[in-house]
């Protein structure tokens, strides 16, 4: 992989065959495949990593629906889709969110970020997920001097909570996966939850209520309250109980999965067709309204969409195609396989 974030050249925009907004599994699969076509990607990326929702927000949670990978964690998978994508020589622009994207009359796209990088792109491929995202907070009194310590909005370091008392807020997937891979490890482990019902998984649900009634962990129907702390040290919590009631609960780690605010940001003032906050595209070229505008992953739609990686990486193959079109129209197009064709054994570096 290139070094990151180049910096801006004064004045003079850098010149891209394909742009792509977006460095999570999608993102970096559409360098490989434009790869593949001979097509060189610059990539940007709000975030100051690679790997999008899957470093941010569950690097450690265990994905199964690869191909060829029973199992496989989140960030796993980008550390081998960087490694994958290396003979390209990708850039990334890191820690940088674009903030402008305009057709020029020659049919290229001039693009912007917020710290001044400027492109000259001949396409550009917007993987950018839900959009930029920010955690929903606990929203309690004394609560952020401990954020990114006592109180975490997504697990960066499984091991490190082992041996804890610890809470856990919320009642969606990522709080019962949590809850379940957290159970053997932790001292004690209470999950608190606004109402009685939960939107994770059925399957999820049930483990939890029975390892509740075998007493092995603690579940409240409650919501936060205030904090209990012993100087600047977080000792517990306080939840507040559909009756009213105040419970006090020891903890030394907040775990808090309120899910997250998804916001388009600018993108949603490019002239893009847009259903719902998301982006309209063809299933030919998941090419967008804007002719040399393409999306790719959870960020799009279209009839029958199904938000999965799995979805994302078809779709990226398929774009890269587009994208070549869109780019050389002219040339004629090979579909060559990457077993045989020698071509492509050069530009991934096989040795003959």
């Amino acid at each position: 992989m290139s070094t990151p974030n180049p910096a801006p050249q004064p004045g003079a925009p850098i010149d891209a065959d394909a742009l792509i907004i977006g460095a999570g599994p999608c993102g970096l699969f559409q360098v490989f495949e434009l790869g593949l076509l001979g097509i060189s990607a610059h990539v940007v990326d709000s975030l100051a990593h690679p790997g999008g929702q899957c470093t941010e927000l569950y690097p450690e949670k265990p994905i199964y629906d690869i191909p060829a990978l029973p199992v496989c964690g989140a960030q796993e998978l980008i550390d081998r889709l960087l490694e994958q994508i290396k003979p390209f020589n990708p850039q990334f622009h890191l820690g940088q969110e674009v903030t402008g994207l305009t057709r020029r009359e020659d049919g290229r796209f001039d693009v912007r970020t917020a710290t001044g990088t400027r492109f000259n792109a001949g396409a550009v491929v917007i993987a950018a997920g839900v959009g930029s995202f920010q955690p929903r907070r606990i929203g309690i009194e004394g609560a952020e001097p401990f954020e990114g310590g006592a109180i975490q909005y997504r697990v960066k370091d499984a091991a490190a909570l082992a041996g804890k008392d610890i809470v856990i807020f919320g009642g969606g997937d990522s709080a019962l996966d949590w809850t379940l891979e957290l159970e053997r490890k932790a001292k004690s482990l209470t999950l608190v939850h606004r109402r009685a019902e939960f939107r994770a998984a059925p399957a999820s649900v049930v483990k939890m209520r029975e390892l509740v009634a075998a007493g092995r962990m603690r579940c409240y129907e409650a919501v936060p309250h205030s904090l209990l702390t012993d100087g600047a040290r977080l000792s517990g919590v306080r939840v507040k109980r559909p009756d009213g009631g105040i419970e006090p609960l020891p903890a030394e780690q907040l775990l808090v999965f309120f899910g997250l605010h998804p916001k388009l940001g600018p993108i949603a003032d490019w002239g893009l067709e847009l259903d719902k906050r998301a982006l309209k595209v063809d299933t030919e070229k998941f090419q967008t309204s804007m002719p040399g505008v393409f999306a790719v992953g959870d960020i799009n739609t279209y009839p029958g969409k199904k938000k999965l990686i799995l979805s994302g990486f078809h779709e990226a193959a398929l774009a890269a195609f587009a994208i070549q079109h869109h780019l050389y129209p002219e040339k004629r197009q090979f579909l060559q396989y990457t077993t045989t064709s020698p071509i492509m054994h050069q530009r991934l570096g096989v040795p003959d």
